[in-house]
């Protein structure tokens, strides 16, 4: 494995037909602004995600497939509810194909440690994290057996898993006073 390939900006340009994207965790940080604001009651608005609108919108214009499926516990936590929001007025209008699974379905598939993207069925990306959530190192693999198993292990998810507009997440009851 190595961590000599581009920037994800230069992946995607040159990606012809598609990139699917697993994701696994039930927050991610650091929190940027936007998930911070939200969490003040700010609106999530379409305009302050324009750099990652213009990226799926032009790969997508250009024909990739691209999509992304997310293992989450249930009740949600704060920010998984923060990313289907997010979802639904950023990355579903962009032109991302997107589907949920509860993590409770997720128990008998066989799934790898770490949150990864795979482009053209050809080039593998790990999203390490460290203890503490924080971003690690990526790591890029072009080994085609580990490809192959994460492109089944996504296409397994994709399948048991409920389309975005057709998913709720549900939210922990507050507490009783």
């Amino acid at each position: 494995m190595s961590s000599n390939f581009p920037a994800f900006a230069e992946l995607i340009a040159q990606t012809e037909h598609s990139a699917v994207h697993l994701e696994m965790r039930d927050i991610y940080t650091p929190a940027g602004p936007v998930f911070v604001d939200w969490q003040k009651g700010v609106p999530i608005e379409y305009d302050r995600h324009t750099d990652w609108v213009d990226l799926v919108q032009g790969a997508v214009k250009r024909g990739i497939d691209w999509r992304r499926a997310r293992i989450v516990s249930e009740p949600v936590t704060d920010f998984i509810q923060y990313e289907w929001e997010t979802t639904t007025i950023v990355n579903v209008p962009a032109g991302e194909k997107v589907r949920w699974l509860p993590r409770q379905r997720a128990s008998e598939l066989l799934l790898p440690g770490n949150d990864f993207w795979v482009f053209d069925d050809s080039l593998l990306r790990w999203t390490n994290f460290h203890g503490d959530g924080s971003w690690g190192p990526h790591e890029f693999s072009e080994d085609p057996k580990l490809i192959r198993q994460c492109k089944e292990a996504f296409e397994a998810v994709w399948e048991l898993a409920v389309d975005h507009a057709d998913y709720t997440p549900p939210r922990k009851e507050p507490a009783a006073v």
